[in-house]
């Protein structure tokens, strides 16, 4: 199937006018010269690639760490319908039975993919290796010290579907599991405390990312530097953020892309189950949560995750002054690398999964596999 007369998102990370095939669930021809007259006219509509949320808890009622097969399906649903072809669900701080049960459920779903939903390519496991003063909406009933071998059994027990794991780098042992982890996985640093010292020696060890940037640790002072310079100082990380207006303000959020540039920015939504929801009561980790007005926060007034999806965290983002093009990157490319998937997903070039997303006056379509999402 050739697509013409498109504003397409291309691999050098630019808008070009052009065109582009689909054979056998892939592109295949990207801006060719020579086009087939009966091609589908897009009409001049925007094409990006079909969004990578690795930072994902839940939407619809569901949520990933529930270990619900027909709740995580239902996840990839709301997913793949508003424009995020792939994910990575995130798990929370909870028993490792919990978490056995949830991730044996995420690679049901990562094996045997469904038509029309959002394609499982790994699990980020947030917790339960964190700070008990940055712990934010993560339950401290359950934290732990870092613990590779319980790491290990985890991911073992999943076949190897852990795409990252998340460390507070202030804990004990904490560079000697980074050093074992990212052997298997990207290491993240998360829910910490740190001073620059201790984030710089995780880095060394082998860190190589940041969960959700500016949230759950401390900010910057100019004597007491921290977790986000000894970051921004390593070329090799790269640092989610969550862009759904209400974790960060605006004028952080082009701090961030100039801090790190837009080849280490990852979008993220940190979305709950009360995502696509009406406001009342929920669950988080085995907590209450209550959703009122767009916000999701604990029965003591903590900032929860979110109740936004990736799409319209992207479009935040443009909103606030990101160029457009590094927006699509940091919420297409980007997380792709993050976990690993950069030569299936994330990308509109020859040879990659064909999802993509047209974006046009008229509304959004949805393509996966060369297919549209109904």
């Amino acid at each position: 199937m050739f697509y013409k007369n498109a504003r397409l998102y291309g691999p050098d990370f630019r808008f070009h006018q052009g065109a582009f095939s689909v054979e056998n669930c892939r592109f295949a021809q990207v801006l060719p010269e020579a086009v087939p007259e009966e091609a589908v006219d897009l009409h001049g509509a925007t094409v990006i690639p079909g969004l990578i949320d690795i930072h994902n808890h839940g939407n619809s009622g569901a949520d990933f760490s529930d270990g619900d097969y027909e709740g995580l399906c239902k996840m990839a649903r709301y997913l793949a319908k508003n424009g995020v072809t792939s994910f990575a669900p995130a798990s929370m701080t909870l028993p490792y039975p919990v978490l056995e049960k949830a991730f044996a459920t995420a690679k049901q779903l990562h094996d045997h993919p469904l038509p029309g939903h959002a394609r499982l390519m790994g699990i980020q496991m947030e917790g339960p290796y964190f700070s008990e003063k940055k712990k934010g909406a993560q339950n401290g009933e359950y934290l732990k010290n870092p613990d590779f071998e319980g790491f290990r059994s985890l991911y073992e027990g999943c076949d190897g579907l852990v795409r990252i794991v998340d460390v507070a780098p202030e804990l004990p042992g904490a560079a000697e599991f980074v050093e074992k982890a990212k052997a298997l996985c990207t290491v993240s640093v998360a829910h910490t405390d740190s001073d620059y010292e201790h984030a710089r020696a995780a880095f060394e060890a082998g860190a190589t990312h940041l969960t959700h940037l500016f949230n759950a640790m401390p900010g910057i002072h100019h004597r007491k530097p921290g977790v986000i310079p000894a970051a921004s100082e390593e070329n090799k990380v790269r640092a989610e953020i969550i862009c759904d207006g209400l974790h960060i303000h605006p004028a952080i959020i082009r701090l961030a892309f100039t801090l790190f540039g837009p080849e280490r920015m990852i979008l993220v939504s940190d979305a709950l189950r009360c995502c696509g929801m009406p406001d009342g009561e929920y669950e988080l980790g085995g907590q209450p949560v209550f959703l009122s007005g767009g916000v999701a926060r604990l029965a003591d007034g903590t900032l929860a995750g979110s109740a936004t999806n990736l799409f319209d965290c992207m479009k935040n983002a443009i909103s606030f002054g990101i160029p457009e093009e590094d927006a699509v990157r940091a919420a297409t490319y980007n997380p792709a690398c993050a976990i690993g998937q950069e030569q299936e997903v994330g990308s509109i070039a020859p040879g990659l999964q064909a999802d993509f997303v047209i974006c046009a006056p008229e509304g959004r379509r949805v393509f996966m596999n060369g297919q549209e999402v109904g």
